[in-house]
């Protein structure tokens, strides 16, 4: 009898990318990356919840953008499944340049933020990235993890628009569609990403 033989394909790494729990500028302020606020009791709580979600199953490494709330949310987490985590500039926070900091009621009178919030496929914030510097950067990362390690589980400790973005990408939306959908403080997507391609399997699932 003649068997052939099959290819075999490194299994799926699967990425758990998790927005940073509440903080003291939240809904007020365009932190960006100058955003120092630290989580809310209400934000430790949202940590807390992501910390002992039961579907997450046994984790490979948790990663973190180098902001404050993000750190202290990863801490949250990693203290409670007993690893380390690891800081990693590509999940960082969109470079919002001279709109970091500001709030958002002033924001709303600057016509160049409504154009960037309506054309974030081909806007820049001034003297910071695009968003598709930030997504491009943040998606390398995925997949220079998914190749170097197959079948491992990461928690990605990121950022509301990183997240929305890394989304768009893997369902082949533009980035204009981007405020079409809402990721939540505390709340969990989830892409599997391997060689035969990604699929998006959750969206902004908080954990109760």
């Amino acid at each position: 009898m003649l068997m052939l033989s099959s290819s075999h394909q490194p299994a799926n790494a699967c990425f758990h990318l998790i927005r940073h729990g509440m903080h003291g500028e939240f809904g007020q302020v365009l932190s960006g990356r100058s955003g120092a606020s630290p989580l809310t009791g209400e934000g430790r709580v949202q940590a807390e919840g992501v910390a002992s979600w039961s579907a997450v199953g046994p984790v490979t490494g948790i990663h973190a953008s180098p902001r404050g709330r993000t750190v202290e949310t990863a801490s949250i987490i990693a203290a409670a499944c007993g690893l380390e985590f690891r800081i990693v500039a590509e999940l960082d926070e969109v470079d919002f340049g001279s709109w970091s900091g500001r709030c958002f009621a002033d924001l709303e009178r600057d016509p160049r933020w409504h154009d960037w919030n309506r054309r974030r496929s081909t806007g820049q914030a001034p003297g910071g990235e695009s968003m598709v510097q930030a997504v491009n950067r943040a998606v390398r990362h995925i997949e220079r993890t998914a190749r170097q390690q197959p079948g491992a589980t990461i928690l990605c400790v990121t950022h509301c628009d990183i997240i929305r973005g890394i989304v768009a990408h893997y369902l082949g939306l533009s980035l204009d569609n981007l405020l079409r959908f809402e990721v939540d403080p505390g709340s969990i997507s989830t892409v599997n990403v391997g060689e035969s391609g990604a699929r998006v399997t959750r969206l902004n699932e908080v954990p109760a």
